[in-house]
């Protein structure tokens, strides 16, 4: 199972920006993998945010990130990215990266996930 670490949380104030990092324990494991974000906040479920491919490199987001976050991946550095720019204090959460067989969207179809990195927006 591919271990993942995320990075790069913090706390921003609203309509600013943070890049979280993820860091994977296996190259090979990592560049086979569809890998994605997820988020959760208390009392909520966990949420998709977003997720890309190995090769293409697809993407897609949530709508509600969508023209404010991008996913990307360096494969070579067994790292996955997630820029968010112009924050809000709704995008306040925990954020997961993931791991997984399929490009999905859904939590279930992710094998392998990190402990969480702390995203807070205030206001």
């Amino acid at each position: 199972q591919v271990q993942l670490v995320e990075s790069g949380g913090g706390v921003v104030q609203t309509g600013g920006s943070l890049r979280l990092s993820c860091a994977a324990s296996g190259r090979a494991s990592f560049s086979s993998d569809t890998m994605a974000w997820f988020r959760q906040a208390p009392g909520k479920d966990r949420e998709f945010v977003a997720v890309i491919s190995w090769n293409p490199g697809n993407t897609y987001y949530t709508n509600s990130v969508t023209g404010r976050f991008t996913i990307s991946r360096d494969n070579a550095k067994n790292t996955l990215y997630l820029q968010m720019n112009s924050l809000k204090p709704e995008d306040t959460a925990i954020y997961y990266c993931a791991a997984g067989r399929y490009y999905s969207t859904t939590p279930g179809d992710f094998e392998s996930w990190g402990q969480g990195t702390q995203v807070t927006v205030s206001s």
